[in-house]
């Protein structure tokens, strides 16, 4: 039986039919998450959206899912012409090397010869070469430095506007994996992005141009390396370009052989940092609730859990990198002495001076080490990619919120063409399939005040978050006043950072309110020696007792005015006397606000028009009009004398 039921102190309209439903404008908020099939009844894994697991890495994806996000993000220009003015200035120190490495050549030649006034001019120019290339050195820090903070505010300007696009942070506990922890996601792994992008992404353009550089200068020298065999000059074409790239190739593909598993191990030690960084912050958020349960040793185990993950983690990262420095450092000692046993034969066979010697040396270096770049950056190309990995995932969390799935039933919502509110065969379900609430037909008109009662767990609160557009799953029709016209008190309020003035007149700014009616809502709330604390800045939800964050969020209501306010067991936390005078509210000041309240005290009864009852059903509970109480049965004439003589008996 459907609970369509009527306040008898005001008339009702009868709510629209069903097919008029698609030619209402639709509210706000249209975002759901994605959707199971009541009727299939999936596991909640298969309806909750899945992220990728920690070991999927695919970069092209994740680059590619950047380049489409952040295109139009605000602040791209800014990066870009940073790193233009950088590689324009890496250009510059790229020539200036290249005229030092002549430098080189002349100088040692000079020495060689015993040449006094060249080896002078020699260093006279070595000091402007090196004045030169130590302002673009400077300048280039200067750029790099400044591309990595405007990299991480880039792409963290842009998480936060899309995580905190209406709904989005609520049902992104519903993202699975990569919607863990997004304070880690926004604020540290945007941070290694952007310093990772910066530095290895100046790194390799420096290498390349250092590559185009040197690569012609070591060709053309390499005509000088000449081998004799049998009474014959051979000149090999190139000889030192093929050495230096051999032996690049061979240590890149010996740093990828062994570090190649580093790659997951950072990503899965973000993973756990961020886990083990929660617990912390939980425990510390509820200190208070653990000193009372004596529950140190409980939390210290599930600490130490956490802590362990993290050190076996790291465990395995130390082992991979102490394998992977037995190949940089190796490659990295070899190359000391590498250019000059190449380029030796040449040198001790006459071909070559001391000066052309230490030129082919200075050059072979210059090209192998812009070939090993891979080498020598491995492991930060590691966490680069891992971090790449998480912000991708995080990012792709996000978009895939609004999806819902083909043919899934799904509450709909709609504008009330009167501003009334109301329920239409409307079905709860949780995202497994679980009926929570089988029926509910309800219409409420403007100035009423509806109380809704019912067991603990019957899913009250969801049918709140239901109307708010929190709570998809289901079927039916909610039509709902204009969204802007609602306010919500849920059973533990929220006070935002900062001072208390900013919490009072929350979500507005703090200057929206005159300060006369500032200070009046607070006092009207009991709330009167807040008054000079107003601009202090505190954590207010630790300040205040949860008695008096209720009576805040009421002085709240008084600044704002909604003309709709659903209040989840709001006044739970009040002694009867303050839940009275925050309930007289609305026989004053929101006498015009309509009132649809959740509780379980008996005494809220008195304070509204009607009570509706979730009643329990076979398939779910169903909304019910709550019968008034039954009156006393009559009483006999022999009780009725015994009471009067209580009353005369001294």
């Amino acid at each position: 039986m459907k609970a369509d039921v009527a306040s008898p102190a005001a008339p009702q309209a009868v709510p629209p039919p069903l097919e008029a439903i698609a030619k209402l404008p639709q509210p706000a908020h249209p975002l759901l998450p994605t959707m199971p099939d009541a009727g299939a009844r999936p596991s909640l894994a298969n309806a909750l959206i899945k992220a990728a697991p920690v070991h999927d890495f695919n970069l092209a994806r994740d680059l590619s899912l950047f380049a489409r996000v952040l295109r139009q993000a605000e602040g791209g220009r800014r990066v870009v012409a940073i790193f233009i003015a950088s590689t324009v200035i890496t250009i510059a120190n790229v020539f200036g090397q290249v005229q030092l490495n002549d430098w080189n050549g002349r100088f040692f030649d000079a020495v060689g010869r015993k040449d006094l006034s060249g080896f002078l001019h020699d260093l006279w120019t070595f000091a402007i070469i090196v004045v030169i290339l130590l302002a673009l050195t400077v300048a280039n820090t200067f750029l790099q430095e400044r591309l990595k903070f405007r990299l991480r505010e880039w792409i963290t300007r842009h998480l936060l506007a899309e995580w905190l696009k209406p709904l989005r942070v609520y049902q992104l506990g519903f993202a699975g994996e990569y919607g863990y922890n997004p304070d880690q996601r926004i604020q540290e792994d945007t941070r290694l992005l952007g310093d990772y992008t910066a530095d290895l992404g100046c790194g390799i353009v420096y290498s390349l141009l250092q590559l185009i550089a040197f690569v012609g200068m070591l060709w053309t020298l390499s005509a000088q390396v000449t081998f004799q065999v049998a009474g014959y000059d051979i000149a090999i074409p190139g000889y030192m370009v093929w050495c230096a790239l051999a032996y690049a190739l061979t240590g890149s593909a010996l740093t990828w052989i062994v570090g190649r598993p580093l790659i997951v191990l950072n990503g899965e030690r973000y993973a756990r940092e961020a886990e083990f960084r929660f617990a912390l912050v939980r425990v510390n958020e509820s200190g208070e609730s653990i000193a009372l349960h004596g529950g140190e040793t409980d939390e210290r185990r599930h600490l130490e859990a956490a802590l362990a993950a993290v050190v076996d983690t790291m465990r395995r990262i130390s082992s991979s990198l102490a394998h992977l420095t037995w190949i940089t450092s190796g490659i990295g000692w070899l190359s000391l002495v590498v250019p000059i046993l190449v380029a030796a034969p040449a040198y001790f066979g006459g071909s070559l001076t001391l000066g052309g010697l230490i030129m082919v040396a200075g050059a072979f270096t210059q090209v192998q080490l812009a070939l090993r770049w891979f080498v020598d950056n491995f492991s930060r190309l590691a966490d680069w990619r891992a971090a790449v990995h998480r912000v991708a995932r995080f990012r792709e969390a996000l978009d895939n919120l609004p999806a819902v799935e083909q043919g899934a039933e799904e509450i709909k919502r709609a504008l009330h063409p009167e501003g009334h509110l109301a329920f239409e065969a409307v079905r709860i379900l949780l995202p497994d399939g679980h009926i929570v609430i089988d029926d509910a037909t309800v219409h409420i008109t403007p100035g009423e005040r509806v109380l809704i009662v019912g067991d603990t767990g019957r899913g009250k609160s969801t049918l709140f978050r239901a109307v708010a557009g929190l709570w998809p799953w289901g079927s039916g029709i909610i039509l709902t006043p204009p969204l802007e016209s609602m306010a919500f008190l849920p059973q533990r309020p929220y006070l935002p950072l900062g001072t208390l003035r900013n919490a009072l007149s929350y979500p507005s700014p703090v200057d929206a309110f005159p300060e006369a009616n500032v200070r009046q809502a607070l006092a009207r709330c009991d709330l009167g020696v807040l008054v000079p604390k107003l601009d202090t800045i505190e954590r207010w939800d630790k300040e205040l007792s949860l008695g008096e964050q209720e009576r805040l969020a009421f002085a709240r209501l008084l600044l704002h005015k909604p003309a709709w306010v659903f209040l989840d067991e709001a006044t739970a936390a009040l002694d009867e006397d303050s839940q009275h005078r925050v309930m007289a509210l609305f026989d004053d000041e929101l006498k015009q606000t309509t009132v649809l309240s959740i509780g379980h005290r008996p005494d809220l009864a008195v304070y509204h028009t009607r009570t509706l009852q979730l009643v329990h059903g076979h398939d779910g509970d169903r909304l019910k009009l709550k019968p008034p109480p039954a009156p006393p049965p009559p009483r006999r004439w022999l009780q009725r004398l015994d009471d009067w003589l209580l009353t005369i008996r001294p």
